[in-house]
């Protein structure tokens, strides 16, 4: 028997996304945010509303970064998404990420969170969402595994639980993607 809710934004996992920018005096922000994912398979989709200091700073610069939570950076990754940088110059230095400049895009990368794509804003759609090009996935070493791929277990990346408004660590392998249906004749 199920049990109806109604409409909710139960939408599951939902990825932490980390969304870098730079304002406009070149001082790097960071904002958590939960709404976005993939809308092709070179772009990304950000559902972020208009008077967010983030949005400002992606239409003035053309570019960000999304970067995944991961388990080790839980406190950081939801301080940047409680506190506003419109009210709190200091927001990024006081959650305790540091930035690097993008090789890539006018954005800074987060220099703790181990996988970032580095996107080129292309556009925004007639909802107010963000879409932009990847043009870079960055992944750091210490996330490689022995065949030079991200090995998940080492990532262990987080997904937003909007029912209790919880984090928890995305892992174990339950099957193979694009090989495992074809079991069924």
């Amino acid at each position: 028997m199920r049990k109806n809710f109604g409409v909710k934004s139960w939408f599951y996992p939902l990825p932490v996304l980390i969304i870098g920018t730079y304002c406009q005096d070149g001082t790097p922000d960071a904002m958590n945010a939960a709404w976005g994912g993939l809308c092709n398979a070179d772009k990304v989709m950000l559902c972020l509303g208009s008077g967010h200091k983030t949005t400002k700073n992606i239409l003035a610069r053309g570019a960000f970064t999304v970067g995944f939570a991961d388990a080790s950076h839980v406190i950081a990754a939801d301080y940047v998404g409680i506190v506003s940088a419109n009210r709190e110059p200091d927001k990024l230095k006081k959650s305790g990420f540091h930035a690097t400049k993008s090789e890539f895009v006018d954005a800074p990368l987060m220099d703790e969170l181990p996988v970032s794509l580095e996107c080129k804003l292309v556009k925004v759609n007639e909802d107010g969402n963000i879409i932009g090009q990847i043009v870079n996935v960055a992944v750091d070493e210490s996330v490689l595994g022995q065949d030079g791929s991200l090995d998940f277990d080492k990532f262990r990346p987080i997904a937003f639980e909007p029912s209790h408004n919880g984090y928890h660590v995305l892992g174990e392998r339950v099957g193979s993607a694009f090989s495992d249906g074809a079991q069924i004749e």
